[in-house]
């Protein structure tokens, strides 16, 4: 079943930086997918236009039936409490305590009054404390989240994330400021919710062999645009090259162009 239709994608700032170029592909539910690619190919853009942090340009998305690039207001909000986002900053309420921003995942589901007042449910705070024992943090759970370590932190993410009892989640770069053992935590623990819960996945990665290990697919972007979307053990080093590089588009222009020389030449 298809949750995600992204159709002809097409980014441009104001100031004329292209940074998505007709981009198309499509998740179904449960995948775990990785999208791989240098600084600056696009890989943030693409994830903040699924759930309209940022306004695509031109082209469609479309999730669960509905093109998000048209929804406002009321349907807007029902797509992000859809649409978990783990950021590579983490993102929490660093004053206030662990359990509170994995709370945090259920206000989209409350009205303004008790959102404001943070009158979450019984029910909710059960969750939350069951989703904190997964990711290993049920004795931190009523500390201030600034006491805990990056990758503690991060782990607190993906709570609030699952908190949302979403249909996809949007990793943009979770693991890039952490160290190689919480990375692996981190991923091990998002990987293994997202498949006992049946929770698509689209996480931005620089790490291709973290890729490798984790995804069933792996979308490569290279200045924009979608250069590769395959199995992981169908990525090449000439591919990687590719995506990392552009090596490989540029040698076959400069191949053509060679060839166009040898033309005139003879001619």
């Amino acid at each position: 079943m298809t949750l995600l239709d992204v159709k002809k994608v097409s980014k441009v700032y104001a100031d004329g930086t292209v940074a998505l170029k007709d981009v198309t592909f499509q998740i179904e539910k449960g995948e775990f997918i990785v999208v791989i690619g240098p600084s600056g190919a696009g890989k943030s853009t693409l994830l903040r236009s699924i759930n309209r942090l940022v306004d695509s340009t031109s082209g469609e998305i479309v999730f669960k039936n509905e093109d998000i690039m048209k929804v406002r207001s009321s349907k807007l909000r029902k797509l992000r409490r859809e649409v978990g986002m783990i950021f590579q900053g983490f993102n929490l309420v660093e004053r206030t305590s662990v359990i509170n921003n994995v709370l945090h995942g259920r206000l989209g589901y409350m009205n303004s009054f008790k959102g404001f007042f943070s009158l979450f449910s019984e029910r909710d705070k059960q969750e939350a404390k069951q989703l904190l024992h997964r990711v290993g943090l049920g004795s931190q759970m009523y500390k201030r989240a600034d006491e805990l370590s990056g990758g503690q932190q991060q782990r607190v993410g993906i709570a609030r994330a699952i908190a949302q009892k979403p249909d996809l989640i949007l990793a943009d770069e979770p693991i890039a400021s952490l160290d190689p053992v919480s990375s692996e935590t981190i991923m091990e623990h998002l990987y293994t919710i997202c498949q006992e819960d049946g929770i698509a996945c689209l996480c931005n990665l620089h790490q291709v062999d973290v890729a490798k290990k984790y995804a069933n697919r792996i979308i490569g972007i290279h200045a924009g645009e979608k250069v590769f979307d395959g199995k992981p053990e169908e990525l090449t080093d000439e591919m990687i090259e590719l995506i990392y590089h552009g090596t490989q588009k540029e040698n076959a222009n400069e191949k053509e162009l060679e060839k166009e020389k040898e033309k005139e030449m003879v001619s």
